[in-house]
């Protein structure tokens, strides 16, 4: 029996039993333990006062170190870069669409909105960069999981919100997706629509059963975005957005650096160099950024 340890929140659940499924039609057997998050347990206060890292991560590896399950199911832009040396991320899947989704029934972009409109989102990632595009819009806190956001835009609470695509897609809740901004307009969190399956470090026994789940495109891309979160020392809830996407002609990574009001904004491309490990071209676009002005961005 593998024991998978996940959120209970719904988006949380559709995650876990997708792995739960796949390593059922692989012959195995599995269960799913629900386990309850600093971060569901403060859904009404903003990211940014919470003040941990870890806030939807920590029970479940406790979970994990105490043997209670076998593995966690996260979203990896939640898993903070540096993890104990007790786990690893045993496996990384295909990822979904890594793009931020303009999200609105009355309006059907991002452009389309008036002067004064309000658009929900606790990302200050969404923000800074919303903010650089408009001066002229209001954004406010705005928490809670898919449906619960969902419904307070259906309210008319808000003109519009902004949320993760990946999260949408998974959910079949994309009837008012009006549009999904290119990394240049709004650049995605670090492992956004991508999924990390953590095990215990020493758990060779769990590793192999996952084996066959490993993506080696997807796990190079979000190595790339992780190592230059952690060398630009950002955490999930800070300004930055980094995303390496494949092309033809190889794998190229948009980085982003803002402060909250937008008015401060540091964003550059950078192309993969042949022999170059996906640690190296991170560490290459966190150097660039600081060097143009993420370092004092980051400073205040």
């Amino acid at each position: 029996m593998i024991r998978i340890g996940s959120r209970g929140s719904q988006l949380a659940l559709w995650q876990a039993n997708h792995i739960a499924d796949a390593l059922r039609t692989a012959g195995h057997e599995v269960s799913i333990n629900i386990i309850r998050t600093t971060g569901d347990a403060f859904q009404n206060i903003a990211f940014n006062q919470v003040g941990t890292k870890g806030m939807f991560t920590r029970e479940i590896e406790e979970a994990l170190l105490n043997g209670r399950i076998d593995l966690a199911v996260h979203s990896l832009k939640d898993l903070p870069t540096e993890l104990d040396p007790a786990f690893t991320i045993a496996a990384t899947p295909k990822r979904e669409d890594p793009r931020d989704a303009f999200v609105s029934i009355q309006f059907e972009s991002f452009a389309a909105l008036p002067s004064g409109a309000i658009i929900g989102t606790s990302s200050l990632r969404r923000q800074s960069q919303l903010r650089a595009q408009r001066q002229d819009i209001n954004l406010i806190e705005f928490r809670g999981n898919v449906d619960t956001r969902l419904r307070k835009l259906q309210e008319g609470q808000v003109d519009a919100i902004v949320l993760a695509a990946a999260g949408l897609d998974r959910l079949s809740r994309t009837e008012w997706i009006r549009e999904r901004f290119t990394p240049l307009v709004v650049c995605p969190a670090p492992g956004q629509g991508a999924l990390a399956i953590e095990t215990r470090a020493h758990d060779a026994e769990t590793q192999a059963a996952i084996a066959f789940l490993e993506d080696e495109e997807t796990r190079f891309a979000v190595t790339v975005e992780r190592t230059a979160l952690a060398a630009l020392g950002g955490g999930c809830h800070v300004p930055i957005g980094i995303y390496c996407r494949n092309t033809p002609e190889g794998p190229i990574v948009t980085g982003t650096v803002a402060n909250p009001d937008g008015f401060r904004f540091v964003r550059l491309e950078l192309s993969h160099e042949t022999g170059q490990s996906a640690e190296q071209l991170g560490h290459r676009l966190a150097q660039r950024l600081l060097e143009q002005g993420a370092r004092e961005i980051l400073s205040l």
